[in-house]
């Protein structure tokens, strides 16, 4: 290559490697929520899944993913289970923590699969549908690549 060499500060970086600004986490998260929004949303932002009318959404989900570790604690800290005296005598009963960390699984996995937050929903949603059956029988037909 003749002429100088490009260096770093004058070089036009591709339409695909710039950088997206990471929207702030919005106020009314809590400080675990936030702290998952910081976490996740530079992912979001390269994948261009974290537009303005997301962000609502996406911070439910950042506090479902708080309330998971909120209620995890919880319990990891021995408050699985506590007893009850009924007219049956001393009974052993799930805590309240339990089922609202079940809540909050349930929360994430129905809000994560909009943001394709498991394998199967990114799949789905980095595919580009189903396309046309048509459409790649006459590709196939005429030896062109799917």
């Amino acid at each position: 290559m003749k002429g100088p060499k490009p260096k770093p500060n004058n070089v036009i970086p591709m339409k695909g490697d710039a950088k997206k600004p990471v929207p702030e986490p919005l106020a009314f998260l809590s400080d675990e929520g936030k702290e998952v929004w910081k976490r996740l949303a530079p992912e979001m932002v390269k994948l261009d899944r974290l537009k303005p009318q997301y962000h609502d959404l996406f911070a439910a989900y950042c506090e479902a993913a708080a309330d998971l570790m909120r209620f995890t604690i919880q319990l990891v800290d021995g408050r699985y289970n506590y007893t009850s005296q009924t007219r049956n005598g001393v009974q052993e009963k799930k805590a309240a923590a339990w089922g609202q960390r079940q809540e909050a699984i349930s929360n994430l996995r129905q809000i994560g699969a909009l943001f394709g937050m498991s394998p199967v929903d990114e799949q789905r949603l980095s595919d580009g549908g189903q396309g046309s059956l048509l459409d790649e029988l006459t590709r196939a037909v005429r030896g062109e690549p799917a």
